[in-house]
């Protein structure tokens, strides 16, 4: 079974498969991690040595190589990736457990200013800006998010109870 997590950056993507991937022992795969491990550079220096295409291109690669490499893998997406390219419909053809971890702007933005700092995409962007910010990449990226075949609200929900409502549409 391979089993797909999107949303916005904080939603809880990795944190959530993490878990999952213990508790069903699979393997779980980070998108961001995985990358930069095969590339030998962090994401922030593919886009400043390479640029944003050759990234695009190798992002569209890897999500296809963790897919189909694994049997019992959990797969934790960047942000963006079902935005570029065919990536939301490669990863629709290659399984049909592809989850939106979905949360509010204001739900983000409570997550998000406790690790601004650590959030290249966000950290020179003013507090008080944050939540317009989160909501226009929101309204961008929604139509994207929502190819995904089931969508978790986890406004207000620990990573158990999201893990569990996952589970429930596995079966």
């Amino acid at each position: 079974m391979k089993i797909v997590l999107l949303g916005y950056m904080g939603s809880g993507k990795s944190t959530v498969g993490r878990q999952l991937a213990q508790k069903l022992n699979f393997i779980f795969v980070d998108l961001d991690a995985y990358i930069e491990q095969n590339e030998q550079m962090t994401i922030s220096e593919l886009f400043e040595v390479k640029g944003e295409i050759y990234f695009r291109k190798k992002e569209s690669e890897y999500v296809s190589k963790a897919l189909k490499s694994h049997d019992n893998v959990i797969l934790s997406l960047g942000g963006g990736t079902p935005c570029y390219g065919n990536n939301m419909n490669q990863i629709l053809e290659l399984t049909s457990s592809v989850f939106y971890l979905k949360l509010s702007i204001n739900g983000l933005v409570e997550r998000l200013l406790k690790e601004k700092s650590e959030r290249p995409l966000i950290k020179n962007i003013p507090d008080v800006d944050l939540p317009e910010f989160i909501g226009k990449h929101l309204f961008e990226r929604s139509m994207f998010y929502q190819k995904a075949n089931f969508t978790i609200d986890c406004d207000q929900k620990s990573i158990v109870e999201i893990n569990a409502e996952i589970e429930e549409k596995l079966v």
